[in-house]
């Protein structure tokens, strides 16, 4: 599995990569329409499948699909937004392969149960759905026929995962075929519930275009950080797999804290201890054994305790609240030498001056 992600535009920097590379742009485009057939035909032998066609590039694929499912024996049915005379560049080029009739997009599509192909607008759609485009989604959700979106769902942004309608309109498909990388749109909601399961193929976009875009995005899987990890060795010593520290809330947020430290435990740390206010000490001690417990007091207590050079890792935010105090301790944090993690209140408590947390990191 590959945990690059790419944005829109680094996407379209991979296909340019390609073509210069020696790899025709209308063979990319004829080898994602044809991942989409394959997809559909394997998933679903449909009897009849419905392809929304947009008029850019999503729509191309959505003419290579239609056709290879053609050539399997589905009764194919296409709809194009727009005049198909307004079609440039490949997206024209597959039309004409297609060699089929072309009927309006309108919301009077539906005459029997379908499989629906959804090439209307991919990851670089930019503007809310509108029309007759708008009609049509709205009425294809209501079906409730299995949909199978080519690239994004139409009217989800691929950089930032968002419905770009006010009112949320987008089309809810079964599956998601995308092709090469995932986008930002494929990970952040509401995005990623709205793709439904993501499937990414390979159209024959050259791995080492990889190396000239340098992406600076990449999904947290295990492909990511595997040859890293810290695997226990059969002579290996507790602090060779560092020790983390996990800074508690007060005495009745302290939950979030013992969770953090149990999760870091379980995934490996060589040791974990909980840096504890005064008032938290006992409830903490109360709840954990291979976890040890360090008082502190206040930003400066804090600072003291991870003076200690051994403690070179440290988990703030969750359970602390959001206040002045929870400003002073991250502060005292990010000012030492630990690999450090922010999460919940660490950054919440920064909400009105996120400045002030960007120059202390």
């Amino acid at each position: 599995m590959s945990f690059e992600v790419l944005s829109v535009a680094e996407m379209g920097r991979a296909d340019s990569l390609a073509v210069e590379a020696g790899v025709a742009s209308l063979t990319l485009m004829e080898n994602a329409g044809r991942a989409v057939a394959d997809f559909v035909w394997q998933r679903y032998l449909p009897p009849f499948v419905l392809v929304l066609c947009g008029p850019g590039n999503n729509g191309g694929d959505g003419f290579v699909a239609a056709r290879y499912l053609r050539e399997r024996g589905c009764d194919v049915r296409v709809a194009l937004l727009g005049e198909a005379a307004a079609l440039k560049g490949d997206a024209a080029a597959m039309m004409k392969r297609w060699n089929g009739a072309i009927e309006p997009l309108n919301t009077e599509l539906i005459k029997r149960k379908a499989i629906v192909v959804d090439a209307l607008f991919g990851a670089g759609l930019s503007r809310p759905l509108d029309g007759v485009a708008r009609d049509v989604v709205q009425m294809m959700n209501k079906t409730k026929f299995p949909i199978v979106s080519v690239d994004m769902p139409s009217g989800i942004s691929g950089d930032t995962g968002r419905t770009l309608d006010k009112d949320g309109v987008h089309i809810r498909p079964r599956y998601t075929i995308s092709f090469f990388r995932k986008k930002p749109g494929h990970l952040l909601m509401p995005g990623r519930a709205a793709c439904g399961e993501v499937k990414i193929v390979d159209i024959g976009i050259p791995k080492a275009v990889l190396k000239s875009i340098a992406p600076s995005t990449f999904a947290n899987t295990s492909d990511l950080w595997r040859k890293e990890f810290p695997w226990p060795k059969i002579d290996g010593h507790k602090y060779g797999r560092g020790h983390a520290v996990v800074v508690s809330g007060p005495a009745h947020a302290t939950g979030a804290a013992r969770l953090a430290a149990r999760s870091a435990l379980r995934v490996g740390a060589g040791l974990v201890s909980v840096a504890s206010p005064a008032d938290a000490v006992a409830i903490n001690a109360a709840h954990l054994t291979a976890i040890m417990v360090k008082p502190f007091d206040e930003a400066d207590g804090l600072t003291a305790l991870l003076s200690d050079k051994r403690l070179n890792a440290v988990v703030i935010g969750p359970g602390l609240g959001v206040s002045g105090e929870t400003r002073e301790l991250v502060s005292a944090v990010l000012a030492g030498t630990c690999a450090t993690v922010l999460d919940a209140d660490a950054l919440t408590a920064f909400r009105d001056d996120p400045d002030a947390l960007f120059a202390r990191i």
